[in-house]
């Protein structure tokens, strides 16, 4: 019965993607616009950062918004299709659930955050628009 189901399931996903994809572009959001040394500054700070995801993930598809909304230059690794991204999801990470992002401090510490609603809350509380005052 498991198997069938999951059948089902990728079934699904495989009849319903492209239908998603191309409604996330259609209705991209349009990035902050900021100065180019600001950018700069943004792009610095994101370069340690890595978002695991699947294509057609409609959780992953939130995030990406999100990081496209705020203009970041953040590296992202289709878990889904890429074995070796997908292996280091699961080691580093302990599982394989999507999407994740990878954090790597100056130290070279690696940390794991989990959950499209978690990510999307670090990443506008980082980088942000500031409040008008």
């Amino acid at each position: 019965m498991k198997p069938l189901i999951r059948l089902f399931f990728k079934t699904l996903r495989v009849l319903i993607g492209p239908f998603l994809l191309l409604g996330n572009w259609l209705t991209q959001p349009k990035g902050i616009d900021r100065p180019p040394a600001e950018q700069q500054a943004i792009d610095a700070r994101t370069h340690n950062l890595a978002l695991y995801h699947y294509p057609t993930c409609p959780f992953c598809l939130k995030t990406r918004r999100v990081i496209r909304r705020l203009s970041l230059n953040i590296e992202l690794r289709d878990a889904q299709n890429d074995p070796v991204h997908r292996a280091a999801l699961i080691a580093g990470g302990g599982k394989p659930q999507v999407p994740c992002l990878l954090m790597i401090d100056a130290g070279g510490q690696q940390s794991w955050l989990y959950e499209s609603d978690a990510i999307n809350a670090f990443l506008n509380s980082e980088f942000g628009a500031a409040p008008a005052a």
